[in-house]
């Protein structure tokens, strides 16, 4: 998920003729550190309803099941099967092993069972990231919130914003990774990037997700022309 935003700059005396960039990735550090300790080993993510799926193979399971009883009662009633069941037995029946159909039909049952495998030990909900758990204050053991990825990335970027000397920004907000990059238009690369490290330092920190990401911070001069 990715934010964007745009300012002016303030003044052409102050936009120096180079162009350069500096960056930086690292891990989090700080007073929060025991913090991330602890949220590291209850962090937990949001598991997704599976909806769509859920009620596609549900209708699938039902259509098929129904066709088939229907066919087994009139088979039973001393009336004839129906043509589609007879032909799909007699080519099951005749048909090798290594014919190209067989070998489709297995390869499609089986990306179908690996996807509804990977549906059912799998969370889910990837935009939503989790939060730590209030210690300390009784009855809120239960409490499981949540931030949005979007959200989140939104917060950054007007934290970059109002570095001085960023004429632009985009946050990506990774489960793992934000990536933070900026342009300025004035002061030094060093200094702006140094800033923008402790403000996203303290933002993320501020943020209260139970898995602190760690930071790739990026500034570079805007493009001449």
């Amino acid at each position: 998920m990715s934010a964007n935003t745009w300012r002016q700059p303030t003044g052409d005396g102050d936009i120096p003729s180079g162009t350069g960039e500096a960056s930086s990735a690292g891990t989090p550090t700080g007073g929060a550190t025991a913090a991330v300790h602890e949220s590291r080993r209850s962090a937990r993510r949001f598991w997704s309803a599976r909806r769509i799926p859920a009620a596609i193979v549900a209708l699938l399971s039902v259509a098929g099941i129904g066709l088939l009883l229907y066919d087994v009662v009139s088979v039973r009633a001393d009336r004839p099967g129906m043509s589609w069941r007879r032909q799909l037995a007699e080519e099951l029946a005749t048909r090798p092993l290594h014919d190209i159909w067989m070998t489709v039909g297995a390869a499609v049952a089986m990306a179908l069972g690996l996807w509804l495998f990977l549906l059912a030990v799998t969370p889910g909900l990837r935009r939503v990231l989790p939060m730590r758990q209030p210690t300390g204050i009784p009855g809120t053991g239960e409490v499981h919130a949540g931030l949005d990825r979007h959200a989140a990335a939104l917060n950054l970027r007007d934290r970059v914003v109002r570095v001085s000397g960023v004429q632009s920004a985009r946050v990506d907000f990774g489960r793992r990774k934000v990536k933070a990059r900026a342009q300025a238009h004035f002061r030094d690369l060093n200094e702006v990037h140094a800033d923008l490290d402790a403000a996203l330092s303290e933002a993320v920190t501020n943020l209260g997700l139970a898995r602190k990401p760690t930071l790739d911070v990026r500034v570079r001069r805007p493009k001449k022309g």
